[in-house]
């Protein structure tokens, strides 16, 4: 039995699940509303607002692999269920997406004085109003001996270098949404997949050791559902909410 909708967690783990969907939706299930409504708002403290620009000045000299570019900002969603939040096939869920870019990422989700830019309210959106709050994507990929796939992030990356994190990117098969995490450090959300693989561990990690591009990660792991949770602890708070996010599937299934 499906349990689709909000889910909470204590304060002292690392993420937030802003969504849970324990059996999955579909891509069919899955829609956007792209609207200006839920882009971010500028803080009216112009100090603040200022060190945006400062901050991303800052890191761009500090790392010249930076670049800006712009990002799907998350501004909420909408669920919808024709027969009850336990029937799967009648559920529908709309993903509420604005636009920002990395270099407002960097200059309030990064920015030291990233609880500044929070408004002290209990609606999650009007909380990061002010915030970039791109939504990012993991994708829970298990192959086909049962092993699932961690990347480890090189240190030419713009935050959480040298971390474990899923897999992101445009998938090749098609993925089920399990949901949305939030990390608690600087309040970044991101939406998490599961998909199965046809391909062995061993043959996925051979096609990694000739990949070209080498930028955002050095080491792809295949590793055991056993061993998952104490990689979790090296993983950004959203990316280990992305695991509870895994676990609840597993056990609703």
């Amino acid at each position: 039995m499906a349990e689709i909708g909000n889910y909470d967690v204590t304060s002292s783990l690392p993420y937030k699940l802003m969504l849970s969907c324990p059996s999955g939706l579909l891509p069919s299930q899955v829609s956007v509303i792209f609207d200006k409504l839920y882009d971010r708002i500028p803080h009216p403290d112009f100090d603040l607002e200022k060190s945006v620009d400062q901050i991303w000045d800052q890191r761009a000299q500090q790392n010249t692999s930076l670049y800006n570019g712009k990002k799907f900002r998350y501004g909420g969603h909408a669920f919808h269920s024709a027969g009850g939040v336990d029937c799967k096939s009648d559920c529908y869920l709309n993903l509420h997406l604005g636009l920002t870019d990395y270099r407002t990422f960097v200059g309030t989700n990064l920015n030291p004085l990233w609880e500044k830019f929070l408004v002290q309210s209990e609606d999650e959106t009007v909380r990061c109003q002010h915030t970039s709050n791109p939504l990012g994507n993991g994708g829970i990929v298990e192959t086909s001996d049962g092993k699932i796939l961690v990347l480890k992030r090189s240190n030419n990356v713009g935050e959480f270098p040298g971390h474990f994190v899923f897999p992101g990117g445009h998938p090749e098969s098609n993925p089920v949404f399990i949901g949305i995490s939030r990390r608690e450090l600087n309040v970044r959300p991101t939406a998490f997949f599961f998909m199965k693989c046809s391909l062995q561990s061993k043959e996925i990690e051979k096609l990694y050791s000739s990949a070209q591009d080498g930028f955002e990660s050095t080491q792809l792991c295949t590793i055991s559902k056993d061993e998952l949770e104490s990689v979790a602890w090296k993983m950004p708070g959203c990316h280990h909410g992305g695991l509870a996010l895994y676990k609840l599937m597993e056990d609703a299934n």
